[in-house]
């Protein structure tokens, strides 16, 4: 079975939480004492039902409040796909923590209340998951039941998020109308919508087509670790371990290594100690050359003529995740796949506001949360792509080099 990966993003008290409580409810893949305790806590809330929202926020601040803070991550798997949920935050506060957890995802899943239609907070987590290229989005129409199923409320979301999206990165939408609290259209079909036509949230996200989102034309492998074992039945051996991010190898295609430029052929390749016939994206495997070539950590093995052009000035959304504002002339340590250098900071070419994508380009700075396009010099050159292209060549960290924390996340445009 294949993995999707999925983030789900909403304003507050829209249903995130519920919603994949009860995929999780529905789908049974919930122990009886975790169902026991969510029981135990809503009936001593007084509630006549049971909140499945317990089930996904965890921390004592997320169930008083109501809201979601952090970003909670849950596992469950079908007779047809497994999953792997990243319940983001919505608050403006939290921006940092939803583009953390949306970053891996192949699908991201907005909800908004069908009373309220549309909010300001929709609008910027559809602008947010397309920055980040998520190439499958589902709007779901959450709380139906509470407007009376009412198809003309759902055509009227419809409607006007499409034009919205319109204006976005967003290769599929899929609109969905459900009840998280009741499970109309989450794991089953709603009786009480006989007028939507369209499948289950379960169902699409069971059938969504995810495999031709990876790339398998650039072929891109990272060297995290040289494998030299120390016994003398192993004195010849030499491997190049790491994930593949982009193509596919087989044992006797023509490499070359990056940044020497060096050619080789792929002697063989080995996945859990097996050779195997071929590797592609997101195998963890381990290479070895037909020639004993340089190569180490941070070095690169791409096809000779699909491959990424080493660079010292990089141009990149960069979304900001400290109190300390980004300013020009900024020095930091930048983490590129497996290598890392010193980067300064030459320009904020502007700063973008998510809610009207209105680009300020008179901004000084970027403030926590803050998205901008930044242009920076690193002290080596990094081989890069553009996000766009290639999610793992495409994109970096950036660390305050005085306390090693992680301050920025950037998406390479140039």
């Amino acid at each position: 079975m294949d993995l999707l990966r999925f983030a789900t993003a909403g304003s507050v008290d829209d249903g995130k939480s519920t919603l994949i409580g009860r995929l999780l409810y529905d789908s049974k893949a919930i122990f009886e004492d975790q169902l026991e305790s969510v029981e135990a806590t809503s009936q001593q809330r007084g509630y006549d039902y049971t909140d499945l929202a317990l089930l996904t926020d965890g921390l004592r601040s997320e169930r008083e409040q109501g809201i979601t803070i952090d970003v909670a991550y849950r596992y469950f798997a079908t007779p047809k796909r497994k999953f792997i949920i990243a319940d983001t935050p919505g608050h403006t506060q939290y921006t940092r923590n939803m583009v953390t957890g949306a970053s891996t995802a192949n699908l991201g899943l907005v909800l908004v209340d069908a009373r309220q239609g549309l909010s300001e907070q929709s609008r910027r987590h559809a602008v947010i998951l397309s920055l980040l290229r998520v190439p499958h989005m589902v709007l779901a129409i959450n709380k139906m039941d509470l407007v009376d199923w009412d198809q003309s409320v759902y055509d009227q979301i419809r409607e006007e998020f499409s034009a919205f999206a319109s204006k976005l990165s967003i290769p599929d939408l899929e609109v969905i109308p459900i009840s998280a609290l009741k499970g109309d259209n989450v794991v089953k079909r709603s009786e009480h919508m006989p007028w939507y036509q369209g499948a289950s949230l379960m169902h699409h996200l069971e059938h969504v087509n995810i495999a031709s989102d990876r790339d398998l034309v650039g072929t891109r492998f990272p060297v995290q670790y040289v494998i030299r074992p120390k016994s003398d039945d192993f004195h010849d051996y030499r491997g190049y371990a790491g994930r593949i991010a982009g193509g596919v190898l087989k044992p006797g295609d023509e490499v070359v290594v990056l940044p020497s430029g060096m050619p080789t052929r792929i002697e063989s390749i080995e996945f859990f100690g097996e050779e195997v016939a071929e590797a592609f994206n997101p195998m963890s495997v381990t290479i070895r050359l037909e020639d004993d070539v340089d190569v180490s950590r941070g070095d690169m093995i791409c096809r000779p003529h699909n491959a990424p052009t080493p660079t010292q000035d990089i141009d990149a959304m960069v979304c900001w995740m400290t109190n300390e504002p980004l300013r020009a002339r900024q020095k930091l340590a930048i983490k590129h796949t497996t290598r890392s250098a010193r980067a300064m900071v030459q320009e904020i070419r502007y700063r973008l506001d998510v809610n009207t994508l209105h680009r300020d380009q008179e901004a000084q700075d970027l403030g926590l949360n803050e998205i901008g396009r930044v242009h920076l010099r690193t002290t080596v050159p990094l081989l890069t792509d553009p996000y766009s292209k290639n999610h793992s060549t495409g994109s970096f960290i950036l660390i305050d080099e005085a306390t090693g924390v992680t301050v920025g996340a950037g998406m390479i445009t140039n």
